[in-house]
């Protein structure tokens, strides 16, 4: 598929005697004309945004704001638009857009250099451009059919009726269904909506599946191991923040290898921001980078929101639950083949809940970089707390067991944890001895220590 649109994106350049390039209506580059290599690095040949867009694969929400500005995604023939210096566009453009049955799909650009191509030119590349909105048009069409598909495959139960949805889903995804795969889990996710595979990269199936409480079945139910072996969170508000009904949404993500995992990222990134800007209302404190409502924001901005809370409530200026700004993305482990489909999923799911009991993990998170969560969420829905540790749980006791759970991420070593906190060394002796007081445990002992940082991660989740 990927040759055909190089191939259509090559005739239109050959077509207007100019590179071109081709992106979907995300602004996510899909295939280029073929550039001079100097060239990129040349102002007066291109600009810093097309640089960008194909060095990056990408353009930002600004320059696409700017874009959308001149009315491309409702035109159905060529526009030109000018330069706009301050906006980093240093040579004007003209957009191609590419459509299907009235649905504007993507869209081919080329620097606008007067007097430009000739009518007759441009009438010829809109053909051509039609021709690849077919195609994109074909490609959303085969992700979409197969959301039935990875659907039954998540939600069936043990037995047969799990090995038929396998079946079904590896009949359907042809040669690729022994490639190499990484499943991704973003929750929250708006439900009854099911997103184009043209928002995550590399995508082969995408499906929303239920994230509801352990009676009920859930999003982290291995598939095959049928209702209640779910992902965790009591049935009205869920342990991990999201209430009865939630939903979240499954990819499965084509990988080249093992060892370079940047597609799952792209289309986790994707599918975080799209679910971010779908949410109602404010995901996340906008005055702390958070993601816009309506329009999918920066990946890196949805980070710093994350990472902004975390540092706030270690010193103290934030309290209570540690839930991340909006909704996260959990990747598993790369896997080949579907064989392994339903602990992947299990990976996907638990690093989600641990992105969303855990900010700092950042709200993409792989399966490999959540530490000891991946013990934890393996843990019972609702594990019953510690007999030593359940007094320093309650609401009375918070700034306790924060200064606790700090003091044993910081391997006990009370000078680092006093300076995260943003407390004397004196006034965490105090809390520390409190501590002791109310559990029963002693901190000088490893095994007790061990208890107590355990307990505290997993009522996280």
């Amino acid at each position: 598929m990927k040759a055909d649109y190089q191939d259509l994106v090559d005739e239109i350049s050959a077509l207007l005697g100019a590179p071109a390039t081709l992106e979907n209506r995300d602004f996510g580059l899909i295939a280029f004309g073929a550039h001079d290599s100097d060239s990129l690095f040349d102002e007066s040949t291109l600009d810093p945004v097309r640089t960008r867009s194909i060095l990056n694969r990408g353009s930002t929400p600004a320059v696409r704001a700017w874009f959308e500005g001149f009315g491309i995604a409702r035109a159905t023939g060529p526009v030109r638009i000018p330069a706009a210096p301050d906006a980093g566009v240093h040579r004007g453009r003209i957009c191609l857009p590419v459509r299907h049955r009235g649905i504007a799909l993507g869209y081919v650009w080329l620097l606008d250099a007067g007097p430009g191509p000739s009518p007759e030119r441009l009438t010829a590349a809109m053909e051509v451009a039609a021709r690849i909105g077919a195609l994109l048009a074909d490609e959303e069409r085969a992700g979409a059919d197969l959301s039935r598909e990875l659907r039954a495959v998540l939600t069936a139960e043990r037995g047969w009726q799990y090995d038929m949805a396998l079946t079904a889903l590896r009949t359907a995804l042809g040669p690729d269904a022994d490639g190499l795969h990484a499943l991704v889990c973003v929750a929250p996710w708006p439900a009854g909506e099911t997103p184009s595979v043209r928002t995550a990269p590399g995508a082969a199936a995408l499906s929303t599946v239920p994230w509801t409480g352990p009676d009920t079945g859930a999003a982290g139910a291995a598939p095959g191991a049928g209702p209640g072996a779910g992902a965790g969170g009591d049935a009205e508000t869920g342990a991990d923040g999201l209430g009865a009904g939630s939903h979240a949404l499954a990819a499965l993500i084509r990988l080249r290898s093992a060892e370079a995992p940047a597609p799952a990222l792209t289309a986790a990134a994707r599918l975080r921001d799209a679910a971010a800007g779908a949410a109602p209302g404010p995901p996340g404190p906008s005055a702390a980078g958070g993601v816009r409502p309506g329009r999918p924001g920066a990946v890196g901005a949805g980070a710093a929101t994350a990472r902004g809370i975390a540092a706030a409530r270690a010193t103290g200026a934030v309290t209570g639950p540690r839930h991340a700004p909006g909704p996260v993305a959990g990747i598993a482990g790369p896997r080949r083949g579907l064989a392994d489909l339903g602990t992947a999923w299990r990976e996907a799911v638990a690093t989600a809940r641990a992105s969303l009991a855990e900010p700092r993990l950042g709200p993409i998170a792989q399966w490999s970089s959540i530490g000891p969560y991946r013990l934890l969420t393996a843990l019972p829905a609702t594990p019953p707390h510690d007999p030593a540790v359940r007094p320093l749980l309650g609401p009375a006791h918070g700034e306790l067991a924060r200064t606790a759970e700090a003091f044993l991420d910081h391997a006990g070593q009370a000078g680092r944890t006093a300076a995260a906190l943003g407390i004397h060394r004196q006034t965490l002796y105090y809390r520390l001895s409190r501590v002791e007081q109310l559990t029963g445990l002693d901190l000088d002992n490893g095994e007790d220590r061990l208890l107590l940082h355990m307990a505290l991660k997993a009522a996280r989740l």
